[in-house]
């Protein structure tokens, strides 16, 4: 596992020094209301992805990333919302090429499996992402009904992206934090991000 691989946001490559180490698995916690699919979406523009999602249909976040009006790659999208979400997720995740990213939104239908079986799923990613030199990026729900294996996909993440939403005055003010990064340097402060066409940047000065 040599080198970084860029996420394809500039915000965040400049911040981690270029990006993140190849075989890493990301974490990404957010509210259910929040603007996290954009991240997403804006990930599939550093390289070819497998976009697993196991609430909407392939074809509803299809339509989502297409009618994204800012730079996303062509993500091959895959349903796997069925009853074995974790088998089907296997499957295709072992025929990821080398250098790709993959991306699973959200993972709460996984991690409400069983601990035993979930936990064999996160050391099986781990170690085919070291193999193919890839990055999976994990879209965890940060809602009022938690999985139980929360706890297992952060500690297994090599990085966690925390993005904090919530409403300062008369402004939607998007936070993200940067608490863990495994083998690197975690940010000390948190990134203003505006959410709207696309991920920059928040420049606006905040009021104490």
């Amino acid at each position: 596992m040599a080198g970084r691989l860029q996420t394809g946001i500039d915000v965040l490559d400049r911040k981690l020094n270029g990006g993140v180490p190849a075989g890493n698995i990301i974490a990404l916690t957010a509210s259910p209301a929040s603007q996290a699919e954009l991240l997403l979406y804006e990930l599939t523009a550093a390289r070819g992805t497998l976009y697993l999602t196991t609430h909407r249909s392939d074809q509803a976040v299809q339509d989502a990333i297409d009618a994204t009006n800012t730079g996303t790659g062509s993500p091959t999208v895959r349903d796997v919302g069925g009853s074995e979400p974790l088998d089907e997720a296997n499957r295709l995740i072992r025929a990821l090429p080398e250098g790709a990213n993959l991306i699973i939104d959200p993972v709460d239908p996984l991690e409400r499996r069983e601990r035993p079986r979930y936990r064999t799923f996160l050391n099986e990613l781990q170690t085919h992402m070291v193999n193919t030199g890839s990055i999976a990026i994990l879209h965890c729900l940060d809602g009022q009904d938690p999985p139980q294996n929360r706890d297992a996909t952060e500690h297994m993440a090599d990085v966690v992206f925390d993005l904090e939403t919530r409403v300062e005055g008369t402004d939607m003010v998007n936070r993200l934090a940067v608490p863990k990064f495994r083998g690197g340097q975690a940010l000390s402060e948190t990134i203003k991000l505006e959410l709207t066409e696309e991920v920059a940047i928040d420049t606006s000065r905040d009021i104490a």
